[in-house]
């Protein structure tokens, strides 16, 4: 019968077994008490903002939190004030679950899937399991905004040439930085890609004596994206501006250059490069040596994110810049890692493809069995004790595994993006050379 309904019934099948996940996933925070402290943060922010009040000067609620992000955040955050506690947890807890469903969906657009099953069916599924993943759960334990931030950014990646609205992709990557600055690295990556794609052009024609494109066609979608999403960051920062001035030159000139202000780099919460290497040299000032992993991940990562978006797999892209992002990030919560439903959904989606390669599956349910295993919070992490500065071997290892993940994960994209790129070059058909002496014809006039 269950197989059946399965058969028969597959969107209402998919819903129903989302709603009890998520039911199920309500109950069990509620039941743990829950104290939605970074969404209290944000409604002190929105308080600030509308008394005129500082916003980067004493911490925020009982838990004494500063504020870190942008002053255009604070605008957003406004509209949280004109609800009581009990409903804004409750209206922003249904938001993100929402959110969740939205970024499941985005996800299996960018790698193309699914084929045979409805995509309804297959995006209620995948996210009544998702909302299990440790950087999930812990994103609606804090009413964190990482899934919005997700979203947005893929919206964009996810929009084709034809898709309504694809004139207008970047605004959304240009939001998300505006409100948190590390999303900001998507447009650098796609202004890089866009650099790269239109060069590869004229190389191309120069190599086969074809005419020089023109500067029209060289202004490419990467190139159009990105420079969408700077607009938009930069009218999101002159808005803030315009109505906060004070603390926009505060931000801008004094918290953005402290990377110590979210809190102790050396937190197993803290899957960056910095909070690796913190624990790893069992000191809260790694320096050099994290600066150094940092300019390595960096460039590293946006040549394969760059090599991705030139061979065109975007979802490889994607998910290549949001892992870059995160390693090279002077604090990445666990919660910041999202990222790792797209994640999954691109390795499925390969792991189908190649139906006689095992190792694909093997990738996918370890990639799964980490970010849902919760293992970094099996070390000593007791508040303000900073015992993550005298782990051993095996606790480091087990509150590095988002990054380690992050880095195989690197490798595996650029062997991907390489293949797929020497395929596209094989496959190119040769531009029709120019025989010397030809001259352009004129255009016909009508």
């Amino acid at each position: 019968m269950a197989r059946a309904l399965v058969r028969d019934r597959p969107v209402l099948t998919a819903l129903g077994c989302c709603f009890a996940s998520f039911a199920l996933f309500w109950v069990a925070q509620r039941l743990i008490g829950v104290s939605m402290v970074d969404l209290m943060v944000y409604r002190a922010e929105g308080w600030a903002a509308r008394a005129g009040q500082d916003l980067y000067g004493a911490p925020f609620t009982e838990a004494q939190l500063p504020n870190t992000y942008p002053p255009f955040a604070a605008l957003l955050f406004m509209p949280l004030t004109l609800f009581p506690v009990g409903e804004m947890r409750t209206l922003a807890t249904a938001g993100n679950l929402a959110l969740l469903v939205a970024l499941v969906h985005l996800a299996l657009r960018t790698v193309g899937r699914p084929r045979r099953w409805p995509r309804a069916a297959v995006t209620f599924g995948v996210a009544a399991a998702a909302v299990w993943c440790e950087p999930v759960w812990t994103t609606l334990r804090y009413g964190q905004i990482n899934l919005l931030l997700a979203v947005l950014v893929l919206w964009d990646l996810s929009r084709r040439p034809g898709d309504a609205g694809h004139r207008w992709a970047g605004i959304g990557t240009g939001i998300a930085a505006g409100l948190k600055l590390t999303p900001a690295l998507f447009a650098v990556a796609l202004a890089v890609a866009g650099v790269a794609k239109a060069a590869g052009e004229v190389r191309a024609r120069r190599r086969h004596g074809a005419p020089r494109p023109g500067t029209t066609a060289l202004w490419n979608p990467l190139l159009r994206r990105s420079a969408t999403a700077c607009a938009t960051f930069f009218a999101t920062v002159a808005l803030a501006g315009v109505v906060l001035p004070r603390d926009s030159l505060r931000f801008w000139t004094e918290v953005v250059v402290n990377p110590d202000r979210p809190g102790l780099v050396e937190q197993t919460a803290n899957q960056s490069l910095r909070g690796v290497a913190a624990r790893l040299l069992h000191t809260p000032e790694p320096g050099l040596w994290w600066a150094g992993a940092a300019t390595l991940a960096v460039v590293a990562g946006l040549a394969v994110t760059t090599a991705a978006f030139l061979a065109g797999l975007d979802a490889w892209a994607a998910v290549a810049c949001a892992m870059t992002a995160l390693l090279v990030s002077p604090v990445s919560w666990s919660h910041h890692w999202v990222w790792c439903v797209p994640l999954l959904v691109l390795l499925g989606s390969e792991a189908l493809r190649r139906p006689g390669r095992p190792a694909w599956w093997v990738a996918t349910a370890g990639t799964g069995l980490v970010f849902c295993s919760y293992a970094l919070w099996w070390v000593p992490h007791a508040p303000g004790e900073r015992s993550e500065l005298d782990q051993n071997a095996g606790q480091m290892l087990l509150s590095a595994g988002y990054p380690l993940l992050a880095v195989a994960f690197l490798c595996l994209a650029a062997v991907v993006a390489l293949r797929a790129l020497r395929r596209r070059a094989a496959a190119r058909p040769t531009p029709p050379a120019r025989s010397p002496g030809a001259r352009t014809p004129a255009p016909v006039r009508p």
